[in-house]
């Protein structure tokens, strides 16, 4: 049974900072988690689940929504079998609801996407 699990949301001030973590088991797990690419996604009541941010298997590069550039850093950690996204500079419009989901590659499509974990809620307060 493949599973991600999303954590780390939560509430902050605007200019405030967060780090979510999505950790893998089951089949997106064990050898198999470097051989996904990852990404994260969100989505706000009534919008449109929409990308984030990507890190590709192999090299690692990343990938950005214009909307976070330079302000959100994806990483990972593959022998933790894990996916990271530090957020920093919070503004009220990232107020969503984060998701992580593997795939094949970095991807701005959700319908790319084979697992994804059950997200967590983003609430950043002006």
């Amino acid at each position: 049974q493949e599973k991600l699990e999303e954590s780390g949301g939560g509430l902050v001030q605007a200019g405030g900072s967060l780090r979510l973590s999505c950790a893998a088991s089951g089949r997106v797990s064990g050898s198999g988690f470097s051989t996904y690419a990852m990404n994260w996604f969100r989505q706000a009541p009534g919008k449109e689940r929409e990308f984030v941010a990507g890190i590709s298997r192999g090299t690692g590069s990343t990938s950005y929504a214009d909307s976070v550039k330079g302000r959100f850093t994806v990483s990972r950690d593959n022998a933790q079998r894990m996916v990271f996204l530090q957020m920093n500079n919070l503004k009220p419009e990232d107020t969503a609801v984060y998701y992580c989901g593997a795939g094949g590659v970095v991807t701005s499509t959700p319908r790319r996407i084979a697992y994804w974990g059950h997200g967590t809620q983003v609430t950043v307060s002006s």
